[in-house]
């Protein structure tokens, strides 16, 4: 359980974590919004589900298919190339150049070793199993390199990001497609991160000022006032957005940073709907109070794992925060409503 990424982790705590996503969260509603009829949004909602697993597969595949052209293609010891340019006109500079000439010689040992591998496959004759743990070691070799690339970038500003995996394919975009193929793969990105950003802050600000504003703080205004405060709202969440970027280099990845987000507070939520839904006896505030509780329980869990202060049983891959906090909300929840609470019917109706 302590493991990320498992065929368990996968087929069981992933589960919750896309249930949520898939069947809570706002940005779905942004999908179901603009069908004409109850027919096109359910339609709308079916075609995300089946669509995704192929465009899944498709990204994926692009990133294996980018790491095996940089086995046959030499890439650069370190992605980002801006950094790299700064520690060439540093005094560093002869000592990059270095590791740079050593990392080559590696590329090409192992670009070698490889092809020899390739014809032991298709020998089959047994020799590609010696020749691999060959190419495995050059591959630590390489890595070992790249660490030291890594600590001439630290001395020339201790301050510079040098996790480059968010560089890999950009470099290999930028340095391997043809020019008007690079446009228009820009023009595609910036059109889908616009709409992607352009449903979310409209999502965010929707809810905040009704869920919120219109709720608990200027009940009796016009519809003209809500349509501005839901514009600043949209400023507000557009700057939060923007800080969470400049942070975001912190993580491992982006993928893994909106996934590991995500399962802070996923499970809580999905917990909440499936009470809604299931456990008609609970009342409203068993469920807030457990909500509470269970997600407090999962932030704990995951502070206690990044600074390695849990005990062994609390050690557990991010996935598996999804299914904590949902079991977490409904088992509290039940706890709260036969013991504390006891709501009548009166009080789950309204709830």
């Amino acid at each position: 359980i302590n493991e990320r990424y498992t065929f368990w982790s996968g087929m069981t705590a992933a589960v919750f974590l896309f249930m949520s996503y898939f069947g809570t969260d706002q940005s779905q509603v942004q999908r179901y919004l603009t069908g004409k009829s109850l027919t096109e949004s359910r339609l709308g909602l079916i075609m995300n589900g089946l669509l995704k697993v192929p465009m899944q597969f498709i990204i994926l595949f692009i990133g294996v298919m980018v790491f095996v052209f940089f086995q046959f293609n030499r890439p650069p010891i370190f992605f980002n190339q801006v950094v790299s340019e700064k520690v060439l006109q540093s005094d560093q500079s002869d000592q990059w150049k270095e590791k740079e000439q050593d990392y080559l010689e590696l590329q090409q040992e192992k670009e070698g070793q490889i092809y020899l591998m390739l014809e032991g496959i298709e020998k089959n004759d047994g020799s590609s199993l010696r020749v691999e743990q060959e190419v495995l070691r050059l591959e630590e070799e390489s890595k070992q390199v790249r660490e030291e690339a890594k600590a001439l970038i630290h001395k020339v500003d201790p301050d510079a990001e040098t996790n480059d995996k968010d560089y890999v394919f950009m470099t290999y975009v930028m340095n391997y497609l043809p020019i008007g193929m690079i446009g228009l793969l820009f023009a595609v990105m910036f059109s889908a991160a616009m709409s992607s950003t352009a449903s979310e802050l409209n999502a965010l600000a929707a809810t905040t000022t009704v869920d919120i504003y219109m709720r608990s703080i200027r009940k009796n205004e016009t519809d003209g006032h809500y349509v501005h405060s839901t514009r600043w709202f949209t400023l507000l969440w557009g700057i939060l957005a923007i800080l969470f970027a400049t942070t975001a280099s912190l993580f491992e990845n982006l993928i893994q940073a909106v996934n590991l987000l995500g399962s802070l507070f996923y499970g809580t939520i999905l917990g909440i709907f499936l009470v809604a839904f299931y456990m008609k006896k609970v009342g409203s505030n068993a469920v807030f109070l457990s909500a509470l509780i269970a997600e407090a329980l999962v932030i704990v869990i995951h502070f206690s794992n990044v600074y390695e202060v849990a005990p062994s049983w609390l050690m557990m891959g991010y996935l598996w925060y999804n299914v904590v906090g949902c079991l977490a909300v409904m088992f509290i929840a039940y706890l709260l409503e036969i013991t504390v609470f006891k709501s009548g019917p009166e009080a789950r109706s309204s709830g």
